[in-house]
Order: C-alpha cells, then sequence, then structure tokens
C-alpha cells in the first residue's frame, strides 16, 4: 500500500485540495508508520476477520445500540453537553480564521478624512520656502497651516513565493481538525454516556441482589433466634448473623451512593441538574451485545476522528513551514490613496487642484541579522516533526485499544459463562446448606460463609456483564463508531 487511505467524504476533500499545492513538502512514507493486516491473531476469528472489511462503526449509533432509554439519553447530550459546545465554538473560530486569511489575499481599501494643523519652523527648508510663497496674490502662507483630506486608500501584498495562499491553506487545514475534533468528542460522548448507563443499570440489579440476600439472612437470623432458644446454637451464632445482616444492610446504602453518583454523572453530560434517569434495570441481562466484526486495521484510517485530525494537523504544520520559510524572500507591496486634499476645506471642492493620487510599490528583504526568521522557521519544522510523531503515536494508540477491546471482548465471553455456573451452584448450596442447619448436619459458620459466597459471585456477575457492555461499547468507540 504506498498511500495512506483517505475518507472520501467532503472534508477530506477540502484536504485534498489545501494540500495539492503543497506538493514541494513531502508527505509521511507509510513505512514511518507500520500497520499490520489483522489486530491480533490470537483473538478468535468470532471477533475479527482479516478478509471481510464489514465494520461495525460503519453502522449508526441508533442501530448500535438497542435500549430505547439509552438511546434518549445521548440523543439529549449531543444537544447539551457542554464540552461539545465548546467544540463547536471552536470550529467557529477555526472558520473566522480561514475567513481572515483569505482575505488577506485581496487588497486592502479604506475609505476616510483627517484633519490637521502644522507650523513649520521659520528655518527649516520648508519654512524659508514658504515664506516668500504667495497662497495667493498678495499673502503670504500663514504660520499656523491646515490640513483637510478626504479619500480612499489601498495597500495589497502580493503573493508572491506563494505565502499568503499557503498561510490560508494551513488555516483551512486547522479549520478540518476542529472538525474531526468535533467528532472524536462525540465518538467519546456517546461511549461515555453509554458506560455510565449500563454502570447505573449494573448498579441496579446489584440493589435488587443486596437486599434478596437481607431478606434470607433475616430469614436465617430468626431461624437461629428460635435455635438459641432451644439451646441447639450459641449467642456467637446469633451476633455472627445479625453482623452478616447489619454488613450487607451498609451494602445497600453503599449501593444507593454510588447510584445518586452514577445519575449525576450522566446529568453532567447531558448538561442537566441532578433528576432521575429513566430506565428499566430488567433489560440489563436479557440484553445480548450484537456481534463484532472488526474489519481492517487500515480502516481505522478513515473511521477515527482523532487519525483524521492528526492528519489534519499534520498537513497544517508542514504549510506552516512554507510559510516560515517564505519569510527569508522579499515581500512586495503596492499602495494607493485617491481623494481630496487642501490647507482649506473650502479648496477641497475645487478641482482638478485640490485631487489626490499616489500610487507606489516596494520590495523588502531580509539582509542581515535572520535570526528571529530563522528561529521561526526552525520552531516550524519542529512543530511538524511534533505532529508527525503524534500522528504515528494516534493510529498506535487506535490499533492497540481495538486489539485490546476484543482480547477483552472474547476472555469476558468465557468468564461470563463460568461466573453464571458458579452463581447457579452458590444458589442452590444456600438451600442445601440452610436444610443442613436445620437438621444440625452443619454449623452456623457455614452457613454463613455460603451465604456470603453466593452475595458475592451475583455481584461479580453483575459486573462482569456490565464489563461486556462496556467493551462492547468501547469496541465501537476505538473502531471509530458513533459521529457519523
Amino acid at each position: 500500500m504506498n498511500q495512506f487511505i483517505r475518507i472520501r467524504n467532503f472534508r477530506i476533500l477540502v484536504i485534498s485540495l489545501i494540500f495539492s499545492n503543497c506538493a514541494s513538502i513531502k508527505r509521511i512514507n507509510e513505512r514511518l508508520v507500520p500497520e499490520p493486516y489483522t489486530y491480533d491473531r490470537s483473538i478468535p476469528m468470532a471477533y475479527q476477520d482479516s478478509k471481510d472489511t464489514t465494520n461495525v462503526a460503519d453502522i449508526k449509533w441508533r442501530e448500535y445500540f438497542s435500549d430505547q432509554n439509552l438511546i434518549n439519553l445521548i440523543d439529549t447530550a449531543l444537544v447539551s453537553n457542554q464540552e461539545l459546545l465548546i467544540t463547536l465554538q471552536d470550529i467557529e473560530i477555526a472558520q473566522n480564521v480561514i475567513n481572515y486569511r483569505h482575505g488577506l489575499l485581496s487588497p486592502t481599501v479604506t475609505a476616510g478624512g483627517a484633519i490637521g494643523f502644522e507650523k513649520v519652523g521659520r528655518f527649516t527648508s520648508q519654512g524659508a520656502g514658504d515664506a516668500s510663497a504667495d497662497i495667493t496674490d498678495g499673502k503670504k502662507v500663514p504660520d499656523i497651516l491646515g490640513d483637510y483630506f478626504g479619500g480612499i486608500n489601498a495597500s495589497w501584498e502580493l503573493n508572491v513565493w506563494n505565502k499568503i495562499k499557503t498561510f490560508k491553506k494551513a488555516a483551512l487545514a486547522k479549520y478540518v481538525a476542529t472538525t474531526e475534533g468535533k467528532n472524536f468528542v462525540i465518538t467519546n460522548l456517546v461511549a461515555e454516556v453509554a458506560n455510565a448507563y449500563y454502570e447505573l443499570l449494573a448498579l441496579d440489579n446489584q440493589l435488587d441482589i443486596i437486599r434478596e440476600t437481607i431478606r434470607l439472612q433475616q430469614s436465617a437470623l430468626a431461624i437461629v433466634r428460635v435455635q438459641k432458644q432451644a439451646s441447639r446454637v450459641t449467642e456467637l451464632a446469633v451476633k455472627k448473623f445479625e453482623a452478616e445482616v447489619l454488613n450487607s444492610q451498609s451494602l445497600e446504602y453503599d449501593i444507593l451512593q454510588k447510584i445518586t453518583e452514577a445519575e449525576n454523572k450522566i446529568n453532567f453530560l447531558l448538561g442537566r441538574y441532578p433528576q432521575p434517569v429513566i430506565r428499566d434495570k430488567s433489560t440489563f441481562f436479557t440484553q445480548s451485545p450484537r456481534q463484532i466484526t472488526a474489519g481492517i486495521p487500515s480502516q481505522l484510517l478513515k473511521n477515527r476522528p482523532d487519525i483524521k485530525r492528526a492528519e489534519a494537523e499534520l498537513y497544517a504544520t508542514a504549510c506552516d513551514v512554507k510559510v516560515a520559510q517564505a519569510e527569508f524572500y522579499p515581500s512586495i507591496r503596492i499602495t494607493a490613496a485617491l481623494g481630496f486634499q487642501a490647507f482649506n476645506p473650502l479648496y477641497l471642492v475645487r478641482l482638478p487642484e485640490s485631487i489626490l493620487s499616489s500610487l507606489a510599490g516596494d520590495i523588502v528583504a531580509p539582509l542581515v541579522n535572520k535570526t528571529a526568521i530563522r528561529a521561526e522557521f526552525n520552531t516550524a519544522k519542529a512543530i511538524q516533526v511534533q505532529a508527525m510523531y503524534d500522528y504515528q503515536k494516534v493510529i498506535l494508540n487506535g490499533y492497540l485499544e481495538v486489539a485490546t477491546e476484543l482480547s477483552n471482548i472474547n476472555n469476558l465471553a468465557q468468564m461470563y459463562a463460568l461466573k453464571n455456573q458458579e452463581v447457579e451452584t452458590l444458589t442452590k448450596s444456600i438451600d442445601v446448606a440452610n436444610e443442613l442447619f436445620k437438621y444440625a448436619k452443619a454449623d452456623y459458620l457455614e452457613v454463613l460463609l455460603t451465604q456470603r459466597d453466593a452475595l458475592e459471585s451475583k455481584l461479580e456477575l453483575v459486573e462482569t456483564k456490565k464489563r461486556q457492555f462496556n467493551a462492547f461499547t468501547n469496541i465501537y468507540r476505538a473502531l471509530g463508531g458513533g459521529w457519523n
């Protein structure tokens, strides 16, 4: 592959137009950013296919997520999230910079007037000449002479060395980078809202598990108290069961606090003040994440907004180097003026005597002491090298994120299956332990430990399920989905 894969949309078309005139700046050769053909051959082909270019990143986020409550939350976030609104203003700023630099290509024309008064020294060359000159017959030049002007002035710096156009192209590239930055914010925002939503559903289910456990523990505590009255167990057993109930009740309040924090996190992402988040906790275990197709690594170049932003910034720095280089060359400026000028305002309308016109051109080139210009040029080159390394870093980071999440999805699927079996086994063991305890074939410690192990395994099962949803959300973000 001799060239990077380019995004076939309007913004990348803009990039192509921008940088077609920057041909003198060498592009980054692809060998500087090695690109593997697959993410990881150790990952089962169920999660990647090196020959299939189908990619879940091409799916709209409304179709990728099936929970309507989550879709409604994301809709609100895309309208009201403050970070996204700030980024939209960055785009507005970048657009204005383009307009400003476009204006530099055209002449600057101003219109206005001026009033001034001047008294020259009598012994100056001008004063000596004015002493014998008459304005009208029989009158000398006044000591204080007025100056009235009205007209237009124009100036225009010629676009030699293509400096001004390249200056504009750099602004265009930065505008594209800002636009891709907005897309990157959208991608992360969609993922953040989804992950926070799944965290909230997980906490809801963990709360139900803890409350059910408290009910079972209180039932067991009642039995132990009866047995204590019958002298079958000691007061120690009663206290142990009471402590276990109290511990579970404290966990309940801990989960309630986490639910509040999760709701407020979502409300912050949605740009609104604290309020309940509408959700259906029963869908947590009934929903199944969709099948993942990761495509091939080269697709990251056209899907991930952060990679496209880094690419645009790289080309912007290349144009900045050309602009800095052009500072070593002469600049040519043309100035002109046309208007009316007189020492008395009544004479402004006397034509053609009061007409003022001028046309001048100047050429300026640095000859000595180029230290400042050379420093600016070297700085621009250093920034370009930084942008190149940043581009490589972003591509590498994108590849590693996808490879990590693909592996994560595979391992979590295995973990969830095993954890589910563990929960089923421990749930059955609670009934067995309680039954044995009734007939004095098991002591109270075995009952307590069985209940505790069952509670922990159920909570871990919920956590594993949440991590599965997070992984499927993160792989969607890592592949560059959600912004389009």
